[in-house]
């Protein structure tokens, strides 16, 4: 199938599907005319895409995980290398919302402190 048929089987936009392609995700044959050719197995794995990105992940994450992957769930088949890449990326989620924390923590002792200030001194006058 041509591209316009996989993005209509699909709902994803050809243009994301020429994405997936450049980072390696996809990997459609060339035609004569130099068209891309899809096989019937691209609507499966472009479902395994989204639903991997909408777990969060990178398109370098799911680049590596790809080969691990069955189904329209998807199932990741367990490999050492496969839990590995996935617990560090949890680590970093895990590093990127502890900052997100102490940022929101900080940012709500701000607003606390300037209410309380605001409430003291009474309105301003200008």
């Amino acid at each position: 199938m041509l591209i316009g048929e996989l993005s209509r089987r699909t709902g994803v936009r050809a243009h994301q599907l020429r994405y997936y392609e450049a980072r390696g995700l996809l990997e459609p044959r060339r035609g004569p005319g130099g068209y891309r050719e899809y096989g019937d197995d691209a609507v499966l794995t472009v479902g395994q895409i989204r639903s991997l990105l909408g777990a969060g992940l990178s398109t370098d994450d799911i680049a590596f995980m790809l080969p691990c992957v069955t189904g329209t769930t998807p199932r990741l088949e367990p490999c050492p290398e496969l839990l590995d890449g996935m617990r560090e990326r949890l680590r970093v989620l895990d590093e990127h919302i502890d900052t997100l924390l102490r940022s929101r923590r900080a940012l709500a002792d701000y607003i606390e402190a300037t209410e309380r200030r605001a409430a003291e001194e009474g309105p301003a006058t200008g």
